[in-house]
């Protein structure tokens, strides 16, 4: 788990992280504030980052592959609310800010690479530079206003209708996720989503 400055590839992944949605505002005299704190971490396809329940939180930027972000009951039924791939976050800001546990996991859905860093040294790092915490709490905002309207889909469309919203608003995904990953996301069988995309409805 090398420093990003110590990193055989320490070149190139700065010019991905500078891609990141939150990270592309930084401006130089910021990122060498926060480059000696990032770790570069590759993560096996089903590892866990965080685990639902967790109090020690961390800040991940994603350079390559696909998180996940999952919900389970004490029956282990499992429910993924988000996925995130390249030049997205994952976080637990919003429980460190409540001082509550994390309450869903984190995982990987391929083979990840990511930089991160604590999440106490991510706060202190955002109260230094309010204009860098005002967009990362604006993207946090729209984390969570689109794991909202999911979780409304899943309520209010049919499976070919939940099928469609995916494929119009993350199509850059659709080819990309093994289908069962994508049937859990839609409440769907995988049955159900190869009959779908066997009638074209996909």
């Amino acid at each position: 788990m090398p420093l990003l400055a110590r990193h055989p590839e320490a070149r190139i992944i700065r010019v991905q992280l500078r891609q990141n949605l939150v990270l592309k505002h930084l401006n130089a005299g910021q990122w060498r504030q926060l480059e000696p704190l990032l770790d570069i971490v590759d993560y096996s396809k089903g590892e866990a980052l965080e685990h639902q329940g967790d109090l020690a939180m961390e800040q991940y930027f994603i350079i390559e592959g696909i998180l996940k972000r999952v919900v389970s009951n004490a029956q282990g039924k499992e429910m993924i609310l988000r996925f995130a791939a390249e030049s997205d976050i994952e976080t637990s800001y919003a429980a460190w800010r409540l001082k509550t546990p994390i309450p869903y996991s984190i995982r990987t859905v391929t083979r990840v690479r990511a930089a991160k860093l604590s999440m106490q040294q991510w706060v202190s790092f955002l109260e230094r530079h309010a204009a860098i915490k005002s967009e990362f709490e604006f993207a946090i905002m729209k984390l969570m206003s689109e794991v909202m309207a999911h979780t409304i889909t899943l309520h209010l469309l049919d499976a070919p209708g939940r099928v469609q919203r995916f494929m119009r608003k993350h199509t850059e995904l659709a080819d990309r996720l093994p289908k069962k990953e994508l049937a859990c996301y839609l409440n769907l069988s995988p049955e159900t989503l190869s009959r779908l995309k066997r009638r074209g409805k996909i």
